[in-house]
């Protein structure tokens, strides 16, 4: 396999437009690539491998929300809604992603995670590949931000104090949700 190979797979979890944005980025690489122009595809080539990281980072912290809703909880009559191409800003940057209501009532968590797609909507700070905020409406003090980053193995969402989010908190999330 060349070195200027890029994935023509799309992402787990992305839809159509995004599908149609990895098949163009692959194309305009491996032309790149013919043309002699290495910079812009292994640019190109760099683009597509973190888009597919953040979409799987996305999508496991989604899943894991989903997961512990339906799992563990079933018996809490929890209502889950997911709102693909939902935009909502970090910073003076607009991000694209995924939102994921979850109600118990008059309740809701909401876990929106994404990141910047075109030049105008601002860059990604602090290394991070995406970003994710959990929001418990009416109790701020329990709402946090995450980011993902490249982790020592493998990618990982941080805490923005710089803790690791682990999956465990995600039942802490949940429990929050439908605690009195």
């Amino acid at each position: 396999m060349p070195w200027y190979h890029f994935p023509s797979y799309a992402p787990i979890g992305m839809d159509e437009l995004d599908e149609s944005w990895v098949r163009m980025l692959a194309a305009a690489g491996e032309k790149a690539a013919l043309q002699g122009r290495s910079d812009v595809a292994e640019y190109l080539r760099l683009k597509a491998t973190n888009d597919a990281i953040r979409s799987a980072g996305v999508k496991w912290l989604l899943d894991g929300f989903i997961e512990a809703a339906f799992g563990h909880h079933a018996s809490a009559a929890l209502k889950v809604d997911r709102v693909d191409g939902h935009s909502f800003t970090h910073g003076a940057s607009n991000m694209t992603g995924t939102r994921l209501d979850i109600r118990h009532g008059v309740r809701c968590l909401t876990i929106e995670a994404g990141w910047t797609r075109l030049p105008a909507d601002g860059i990604m700070r602090d290394a991070a590949l995406a970003r994710a905020n959990i929001i418990h409406f009416g109790r701020p003090r329990n709402t946090m931000s995450l980011r993902l980053v490249h982790g020592a193995d493998l990618p990982e969402w941080v805490i923005e104090e710089g803790t690791v989010f682990r999956i465990d908190q995600v039942e802490h999330h949940i429990s929050l949700l439908i605690t009195d």
